[in-house]
């Protein structure tokens, strides 16, 4: 079965990834990438309020050398390296195991957020907690739940498009005789 590249799945992984790539810089640079660092202003301005809102991002988890930020992080570059290498096997090699490389991938993402957000609940929110729901649902909770919400529904379609093949290589391979 030849796969056919979906636009919306494409663009989110290309966009994600550069998204996901530029996080991964700042938290592998710290405390180079942090406020007072010499590469904070050029690239990561942002992140110092995001660093006051979600702690692994910010001074105190930096000071404790907590592991799990570079960690996530580490993650971050093989889950963009999945994000690509679909890309390539879908758009320029037309590569019918493009959807089986993309199905790793975002099957990662979600497991990777889904960790991060249970790595939160299972410490008693402690690098989100001080926030009040004003503050934690816009800048943490719907840009973190991007990173489940969208890559779910990419299983799925990747799921489906499996699923089916593996039907139709059943269907075509049952008359054969098996060694």
């Amino acid at each position: 079965m030849t796969h056919s590249s979906r636009f919306w799945i494409s663009a989110w992984l290309l966009i994600s990834s550069i998204v996901v790539l530029w996080d991964a810089g700042y938290c592998l640079l710290r405390p180079r990438s942090m406020v007072g660092g010499d590469l904070h202003e050029l690239f990561w301005k942002p992140y110092a309020l995001y660093a006051t809102i979600d702690y692994v991002y910010g001074v105190p988890s930096f000071e404790r050398g907590d592991g799990f930020t570079s960690a996530q992080a580490f993650l971050n570059l093989i889950e963009s390296a999945l994000n690509f290498a679909y890309l390539y096997l879908a758009h320029l090699k037309r590569a019918p195991i493009a959807p089986l490389v993309g199905f790793t991938a975002v099957v990662m993402t979600v497991s990777k957020t889904v960790l991060y957000w249970a790595q939160e609940y299972f410490c008693g929110f402690c690098a989100v907690g001080h926030n009040d729901w004003q503050t934690l649902i816009p800048l943490w909770i719907v840009p973190n739940g991007l990173w489940i919400v969208v890559p779910s529904f990419i299983a799925v379609a990747f799921g489906r498009e499996i699923a089916t093949s593996l039907r139709q290589s059943d269907v075509t391979g049952a008359g054969k005789k098996r060694a």
